[in-house]
């Protein structure tokens, strides 16, 4: 029979009140821990939603339910539990098992692009990240900043108008900027125009331009334009790309006559012996790497030519204004020149 023990039960009851703490101390109690992940979670869910029938909307698509399982990476009983609390909350509605973005559903989402756009400028402007990361890096950011702290970002940035892809940053009020052109493939032969725009969705397409080195602002010439395959000339070089994948530039026709001189390229092209003038900065070198290379002189009307060539193939360093300066590829490949 079981004897009754003061101390034993003295023990019992400390270590009871000892797990109740660790389990439901406020705050830091495993219980509210777990609560708040969940609901943590479920605020994702819902934004990365949102955010899913933005884009679709904005492009004049269609999504059901099924589709809208396919390209998110959640469990699909949390996206259907998650879509019924957000119908119940006015965010979506749907007919005929389409879904749409209530009024209250697009503005909430339209925070959260703003969020993400404004931190790929962030993390192009004022961070070493290459561009491959700043998509991945703005989806974690989008769901922790506050509707203070984004607008303090902004300031911070000088209120831009386009993330480093050209896609319109919503201002606070949820006004948004249009893209200026077309398509690439919409472009007939012959037509001159400036890159404004580079899709970075999807990320296979996006990392095919990222392979080719085609920069934001650059002047094109089309040359090339059917079924099989879209040709353009630009910075001194050639670029062939499948329609589907010049379908993720815009570009903004030039109406006025330009010309495109043949002796104006990209500083990787420069061969050993040979010597040129500079002649600018490709808009896609930005914040601190931009600034590094003008404090190292390369500016406009420099002259410049290779000093020692790499026989592994990069770094080369290039002599200007009586200093040797090493370059990668990539790096030679954003400052723009006109050859002698």
């Amino acid at each position: 029979m079981f004897e009754y023990n003061p101390i034993t039960a003295l023990f019992v009851f400390f270590v009871s009140v000892g797990v109740l703490y660790v389990l439901f101390r406020p705050v830091k109690g495993w219980f509210w821990i777990i609560r708040n992940n969940f609901k943590s979670n479920e605020k994702i869910v819902i934004e990365d939603i949102l955010k899913q029938l933005y884009h679709f909307e904005n492009s004049g698509n269609k999504v059901d339910t099924k589709t809208l399982l396919q390209v998110l990476n959640f469990n699909n009983n949390q996206i259907i539990e998650v879509l019924k609390i957000m119908t119940i909350n006015n965010l979506i509605s749907s007919d005929s098992d389409v879904l749409k973005l209530t009024e209250a559903g697009r503005e909430y989402a339209l925070r959260i692009v703003r969020i993400h756009r404004l931190w790929e400028r962030y993390l192009a402007d004022k961070t070493g990240f290459s561009k491959e990361e700043w998509h991945d890096r703005a989806e974690m950011m989008e769901h922790k900043l506050s509707h203070d702290e984004t607008n303090s970002l902004a300031a911070h940035l000088g209120n831009p108008k386009f993330d480093p892809h050209g896609d319109p940053i919503p201002t606070h009020t949820g006004k948004i900027a249009t893209i200026n052109g077309v398509e690439l493939p919409l472009l007939p032969v012959n037509t001159i125009g400036r890159i404004t725009h580079i899709e970075d969705e999807p990320e296979i397409i996006y990392k095919q331009i990222l392979a080719e080195n085609i920069h934001i602002g650059s002047l094109i010439r089309v040359t090339e334009n059917n079924t099989t395959r879209i040709v353009f000339h630009s910075e001194g070089e050639e670029f062939k790309l499948a329609p589907i994948v010049a379908a993720n530039l815009t570009v903004a026709p030039i109406e006025k006559e330009v010309v495109l001189e043949d002796n104006i390229a990209r500083l990787s092209s420069l061969k050993e012996g040979e010597s040129a003038n500079i002649i600018g900065i490709s808009k896609e070198s930005r914040g601190e790497s931009r600034r590094r290379l003008l404090d190292l002189g390369f500016v406009k009307g420099a002259t410049i030519k290779i000093d020692l060539v790499n026989p592994l193939g990069d770094p080369n360093a290039y002599l200007i204004k009586g200093t040797s300066i090493a370059l990668r590829k990539d790096q030679a490949a954003k400052i723009l020149i006109k050859k002698d």
